[in-house]
């Protein structure tokens, strides 16, 4: 088990619709982006008007998607731990800082310093009409026993029933700004790839506020609605208290 300090919620975009992409998600989330950092300035955060943030994007030059980055106080400790429960390095950078890695079902994620992030600590909630606050890991459902157990273990955060069979949660610590879901799959085979969701105090309002920024409705559900974001990434719209 490793201590997570902080969990960021990265939205990875390929370079030549990525512009269009970070205006929607800064106008979804209510957040300003920050300056670019990066060797190609591929980085940026999404800095919203109060407490810290927990959103970043990311430029990329092929695939993209969404992925996790986890802040902890010894990276190459919990490499090596990540390792041990099944996890693959994939990429070390040289100053040690950040560690990238698959999961056993092959979820990207990164190992993060927690010193070198400025250590952030509060999250507003307060006054939200909906909150990015949760990455659903989407996993087939010959890997979902593994995947699940691969995340408790490396967390130590208890696992917790969805509303439905098919969902799992982990119960994340006070302080920690990004909830996990898991969702089991009607495909046996895969890899593991993820979603955003949003809680929602209203959550037709949020639709038509989505919509407005960019974002077309693909399903309505009985608990969540499913978007598409102008470059083609779902995310969910979902019937929980920010």
């Amino acid at each position: 088990m490793i201590e997570v300090r902080w969990m960021w919620a990265f939205l990875d975009t390929v370079e030549a619709v990525s512009p269009v992409s970070e205006v929607f998600w800064a106008d979804a989330t209510r957040a300003k982006p920050s300056s670019r950092r990066g060797e190609r300035g591929e980085f940026a955060t999404l800095l919203p008007d109060r407490g810290d943030p927990w959103v970043k994007v990311q430029r990329v030059l092929d695939g993209g998607g969404v992925h996790l980055d986890l802040d902890v106080d010894d990276v190459a400790t919990a490499a090596d731990e990540a390792a041990q429960l099944g996890a693959t390095e994939v990429h070390r950078y040289s100053d040690g800082n950040v560690v990238v890695m698959r999961s056993p079902g092959g979820f990207t994620f990164c190992l993060t310093s927690w010193t070198n992030a400025g250590s952030p600590s509060t999250q507003v909630r307060d006054d939200q009409p909906d909150l990015l606050d949760q990455v659903c890991l989407d996993v087939p459902s010959d890997l979902y026993a593994g995947e699940l157990a691969f995340w408790e273990r490396l967390t130590g955060w208890p696992r917790r029933a969805g509303s439905l069979p098919e969902f799992t949660s982990l119960t994340r610590p006070d302080g920690i700004p990004v909830r996990l879901l898991f969702q089991r799959l009607g495909e046996a085979t895969g890899t593991v790839r993820a979603h955003i969701d949003f809680a929602c105090h209203d959550r037709a309002a949020s639709r038509v506020a989505h919509e407005a920024a960019g974002a077309t409705t693909v399903e309505e559900h009985d608990f969540w609605t499913v978007m598409r974001d102008p470059v083609g990434r779902t995310y969910c719209l979902t019937h929980r208290l920010p």
